[in-house]
């Protein structure tokens, strides 16, 4: 069967989930070493984590119900007045309290755009285009969180008003791209109230089935991974060994490309910054169309348990990097990277397509309760790495987030097995 092409809008709508993830992962990546750098605790740090992607990640129900109610541009354009003055507002403050107000006011403007750019990628394929069509959306996120990272990362290196003042431009961009270039897409919207679409969320998630499914996805997926995200940059600048890190990806690739990744410090000595490689958008940009394709033909399912497996190994290898050589920090990477790409597309493209057509964004919505919930609880990892850390053992976070994802695949198949699968919509 021929592939649709894709609408402009759908090239509009990813360039825009680039400036975006370009803004907030520039700031989340390098947070928890801000906050170290600030002499806050793990503890503080977990806390503001905690509550920043439960916002992120809980706000969507409502923006998503908004969006089918009034159109994705207009709740686009809310979520940019939202944004670009909370970024702006880091530069001031530096209490606790402070910090904390200000990224939830992030966490508020990112969680009503989350869901919409998705929703667009949903409105504008179809069966024979879905699953590139998504894997392409996601390959788009992760161009932005690459470089989002690296560009803060030597920023912050001169100072951290630079990093944000960065992210602030993004976002600004992102709303003249908005204005002049988006066009809503075409959907079945006519005669939706909100009253109506609010009763929506509720029937949605009184279904038992499909809330237990959510929040098994929360604690078994979302949890370990929020906490690969809020961990692996302070593990990787404060306990390896950093200037060998730089030594290492300089004999590899040349000097030029590891000075890209790296700074010199007080004491002349060049070492690699602790967010500019502690993610997997600089490995997923290159490889998520090829992996989606490679496992297009896998029911949803099954491919996002077998990723979550790679996931875990990916852990093992982190956590080894620190007993071994900390060179072996890349390849758990890549290995978690790999299980990312395999999962995280397929069950976002699963819950998308189990919606009628015209509720792509309150499912969108209601799916991210289950990143919602991992992200609120992700935070108590934080806390245990620091009391890793505290016993010279911080390796052991990664084998403890290794044994999540391991329970966690075999919790959401046993459930699959005994509850039976979602059916997909037709057309």
């Amino acid at each position: 069967m021929k592939r649709t092409a894709f609408p402009k809008v759908f090239w509009v709508a990813n360039t825009v989930e680039v400036l975006e993830r370009f803004a907030y992962y520039g700031i989340y990546f390098g947070f928890g070493i801000y906050m170290e750098h600030l002499g806050y605790s793990k503890g503080q740090l977990g806390i503001i984590q905690s509550l920043f992607l439960f916002v992120s990640y809980t706000i969507p129900v409502i923006s998503g119900t908004f969006a089918d109610r009034y159109g994705f541009k207009k709740v686009l354009i809310v979520s940019y007045l939202a944004y670009l003055p909370s970024i702006l507002l880091l530069i001031i403050t530096k209490s606790f309290s402070g910090i904390a107000l200000t990224m939830l006011s992030i966490g508020l403007a990112a969680g009503i755009f989350k869901p919409l750019v998705a929703g667009t990628v949903r409105a504008t394929t179809d069966k024979t285009n879905k699953t590139i069509g998504f894997g392409i959306f996601y390959a788009m996120v992760n161009v932005g969180g690459s470089f989002g990272p690296i560009v803060a990362g030597k920023l912050r290196a001169i100072s951290w008003d630079y990093a944000f003042y960065a992210a602030a431009i993004s976002i600004a961009l992102m709303l003249l791209i908005t204005i002049f270039f988006y066009k809503e897409p075409k959907r079945e919207i006519e005669g939706i109230t909100l009253g109506k679409k609010f009763k929506e969320i509720f029937t949605v998630l009184s279904d038992l089935k499909f809330s237990a499914f959510l929040v098994l996805l929360g604690l078994g997926f979302w949890l370990p991974l929020w906490a690969f995200f809020n961990i692996l940059a302070l593990y990787v600048d404060k306990n390896l060994d950093t200037a060998r890190l730089y030594l290492d990806l300089k004999s590899v690739f040349g000097t030029t490309f590891a000075n890209f990744f790296s700074q010199v410090d007080n004491e002349g000595s060049r070492r690699i910054l602790g967010e500019t490689i502690s993610h997997t958008g600089y490995i997923i940009m290159i490889l998520q169309v090829f992996v989606s394709r490679s496992f297009e033909k896998i029911k949803a399912i099954p491919a996002f348990l077998s990723g979550m497996v790679v996931a875990a190994l990916g852990f093992c290898v982190l956590g080894y990097a620190k007993i071994a050589a900390p060179a072996w920090v890349f390849f758990g990477i890549f290995l978690f990277a790999l299980g990312e790409m395999i999962s995280a597309p397929r069950i976002q493209e699963y819950i998308t397509w189990i919606a009628p057509k015209e509720k792509a964004g309150l499912y969108m919505g209601t799916n991210f309760l289950a990143t919602g919930i991992g992200g609120i609880t992700s935070g108590l990892y934080t806390a245990l790495y620091g009391y890793f850390r505290d016993l010279t053992h911080p390796e052991y976070i990664w084998f403890v987030l290794a044994a999540n994802f391991i329970l966690g695949m075999f919790a959401i198949f046993i459930f699959i097995k005994k509850a039976g699968e979602f059916k997909e919509q037709e057309e």
